[in-house]
């Protein structure tokens, strides 16, 4: 697995993955960026939200949960001082579907958390990384 970033300007670099896919990386204006991308710390954030997300659905899936909707909200909590490492990171699921059960959906965020999310799991030693979910009707 790789990456390339590759500078445009002032702050403004592109991304762009072995799978070939690519994103705009900037920084905020004060700091002389465009504020035309992401910045590399809501970065860190999607890709913690992302593979937990990926982990969650698939899990749901094989359970057979009719699943017509997931959304997950991350938020971060970073250090005052620098390095701004993020301290804390809370995950919140939102699952929305049609019979959803309450314990196949706890297990499927569980499971994320403690065995397959790669990227919250390189990150626990050093953030303290919590969950929590929350069901909803399709209707």
């Amino acid at each position: 697995m790789n990456v390339t970033i590759d500078w445009q300007e002032d702050l403004r670099f592109t991304g762009t993955a072995g799978s070939g896919h690519s994103l705009t990386i900037d920084g905020p204006p004060a700091l002389g960026g465009g504020n035309a991308g992401m910045r590399p710390m809501e970065l860190m954030l999607m890709s913690v939200g992302g593979c937990s997300a990926m982990d969650v659905m698939h899990i749901l899936r094989k359970a057979r949960q009719s699943v017509t909707d997931c959304r997950i909200r991350v938020d971060g909590t970073r250090a005052d001082t620098d390095p701004k490492v993020f301290t804390a990171i809370h995950l919140h699921f939102i699952v929305s579907g049609d019979g959803l059960s309450e314990k196949q959906v706890a297990r499927a965020v569980r499971l994320s958390a403690e065995k397959y999310c790669s990227a919250s799991i390189m990150l626990r030693e050093s953030v303290d990384i919590t969950h929590s979910h929350e069901l909803r009707d399709a209707t």
